[in-house]
């Protein structure tokens, strides 16, 4: 890494070791995926284990009815690939029937707001092909903690007040489970979640009797995918339930057809050379060529424009990462399976785009939404959204869902990075199947997630609500590469904002020479010009928010340059976390973020 020294505060000691190190949004999460480690297991067993525990001790954040996004090299092969466990939208999802329905945009929340669930298969694909362990021993962190029981967050205590009403009124599968005999549970409480922990025994009793590790696996995804699971979510789906945005109740789409349909898969990643290293992501079925096409326009600028503790550094980082917003709104989306209505990703990141795009960045903030034209294309442009409501009693951008009572839903989600002794890496974003998404299904334990809000109603928009096909999604874990070889694995909850944050971080280390924690532990900002992901679909066209511990004079000069300023809290932007590993020393390391008390890494 390049640049000038960087300040030595953090509010953390850098890990540092040679046998395993683990980083995640939970620290029960983190000492389960060490734990797994230290008994032997590899990066992808300590990641799976983990992610099942994030599914019991962050509902309010991801659960199994939701989705997830990793990347991964493994010791033999340190190609980047791919885990695509985001699932499809249902078959019976048309646009003709949600706006028959009533709605004018996909729901943020209830039955129709679900597109399949993919995470779990997606885990288990990634166990059978990848790890080492056996899935009862993966799965017995996660069944102890729903069955035994952990402390609630204060955080996941707020977002219950905040649904109270919503699960009260209509939602009583929802108010059974998480306000027992009508009482709101306190941060600490011990609470469990039986029915979870028999799900997951149903996944490993369908495993019984086979003949291999490999085998128990299947058995276990076929229980959910075409077994129990399929069968209990399409006969609860097919129930009316109450449907917030309409104030009334309607029965989903989804059906256990679908649930059959969908598999994991590892893809090919998209990368970019940034600063002699390679920066690898997800292709535009999610939102991770944000991350790339924002650095390539910022590779056309010298160094002392691309420094974040300044207000010319700010004030381009953000013009850069408004320009590669609009794009993903016009381009990006699911090819399908067989890519033939690809994006046209390579021109979107080609050097004459980037400088195109460069040459847009003046003086001044801009307040419109500016996509390009790749190829002499004409964009898709979403509707031009309503001014932003966000909720100014929340601190900006905590990494909290925002959910008012009337249960509509912005939410957030986990995320976790493991890096192993035998050199096999790995960054995952689990989200979806949040605790407020949909009411609970009694019978397993979870909610369904609420993924296809990311798609639109209009069939000339790339992301248009497609069955079959993917919604585009938010989230956007990175790996970084050498010389070929794997450095580094990071990511952060945050919607919209986890390109924005994971940028502001691999400025500062690849051009400031910062290290992950100081990198992490420094101040953030992202913008909120470009229209959300999230229903309801609203912008705020030059606003700019930022942490309070960002220089006065700083701020003032935005104002100067047109930014419309937020100041959030001192720590509120972000819950990065990373792992990696100095190819020089072949020493490992990890960080984590303070923001929220909640995050750590742990590691030897």
């Amino acid at each position: 890494m390049t640049g000038s020294p960087a300040p030595a505060f953090t509010t953390r000691p850098e890990l540092q070791g040679s046998f395993g190190m683990a980083a995640s949004t939970h620290w029960i999460a983190s000492a389960t995926a060490q734990a797994v480690l230290e008994r032997g297991g590899n990066a992808f067993d300590a990641a799976v284990a983990a992610a099942f525990v994030l599914h019991v001790v962050e509902p309010h954040l991801n659960g199994p009815g939701g989705d997830l996004c990793a990347i991964y090299a493994t010791a033999d092969e340190p190609t980047p690939r791919v885990l695509v466990g985001q699932g499809h939208t249902p078959e019976g999802a048309t646009i003709e029937h949600y706006r028959a329905t009533g709605f004018t945009e996909v729901p943020g929340s209830g039955v129709l707001a679900a597109a399949v669930p993919g995470a779990v298969v997606a885990w288990l694909h990634l166990l059978e092909s990848r790890g080492s362990w056996e899935l009862a021993d993966v799965l017995q962190f996660a069944i102890g903690y729903a069955r035994d029981g952990h402390a609630l967050l204060a955080a996941a205590v707020r977002t219950l007040d905040n649904v109270r009403e919503l699960f009260e009124t209509h939602w009583p599968t929802s108010a059974a489970h998480w306000l027992p005999e009508g009482r709101m549970p306190q941060p600490g409480d011990l609470v469990t979640n039986e029915a979870y922990a028999g799900t997951l025994e149903g996944l490993l009793a369908a495993g019984e009797g086979a003949s291999s590790r490999e085998a128990r696996i299947r058995a276990a995804r076929g229980a959910w995918s075409t077994g129990f699971v399929a069968t209990e979510i399409e006969r609860f789906a097919a129930e009316p339930h109450h449907q917030p945005s309409l104030d009334r109740a309607v029965p989903g789409v989804i059906s256990a057809a679908d649930l059959a349909a969908f598999e994991a898969r590892d893809d090919d990643a998209v990368t970019l050379e940034f600063r002699g290293v390679t920066v690898a992501k997800a292709g535009p079925w999610s939102q991770g060529p944000v991350l790339l096409q924002a650095l390539a326009i910022l590779d056309t600028f010298p160094d002392e424009r691309l420094d974040p503790s300044t207000a010319i550094g700010i004030h381009t980082i953000t013009e850069a990462l408004k320009l590669a917003l609009a794009d993903r709104d016009a381009w990006y989306g699911d090819a399908g399976p067989d890519g033939a209505a690809g994006v046209p990703i390579s021109e979107l990141l080609s050097p004459d785009y980037a400088a195109e795009r460069a040459a847009l960045i003046g003086d001044i903030a801009s307040l419109e939404v500016r996509p390009g034209r790749p190829g002499g294309r004409e964009p898709w442009l979403p509707p031009a959204p309503a001014e932003s409501t966000r909720d100014r009693g929340a601190p900006a951008g905590t990494g909290e869902p925002t959910v008012t009572k009337a249960g509509v839903t912005r939410g957030d989600t986990c995320h976790l990075d493991v890096i192993d002794r035998f050199g096999n890496i790995v960054s995952a974003t689990p989200s979806g199947g949040w605790l407020q998404s949909s009411p609970m299904i009694p019978a397993l334990g979870f909610p369904l997630g609420s993924r296809a809000q990311m798609t639109w109603l209009d069939a000339a928009s790339p992301s248009a609500l497609t069955p079959g096909r993917r919604p585009r999604t938010t989230l956007s874990p990175t790996l970084l590469l050498r010389d070929g070889l794997p450095i580094e694995a990071l990511g952060t909850p945050g919607g919209d904002q986890q390109d924005q944050w994971q940028l502001v971080y691999l400025l500062r280390r690849l051009v400031g020479g910062q290290s992950p924690q100081q990198a992490i532990d420094a101040p953030m900002f992202h913008t909120e010009g470009m229209v959300a992901s999230f229903e309801p679909r609203v912008a705020s066209a030059g606003e700019l928010v930022v942490e309070n511990r960002v220089d006065r004079q700083v701020l003032a000069e935005l104002v100067v340059r047109g930014h419309r300023v937020t100041r959030s809290g001192d720590w509120t932007l972000g819950r990065l976390s990373a792992v990696g590993i100095d190819r020089a020393s072949g020493l490992l390391y990890a960080a984590a973020n303070p923001r929220g008390a909640q995050g750590y890494a742990v590691g030897r």
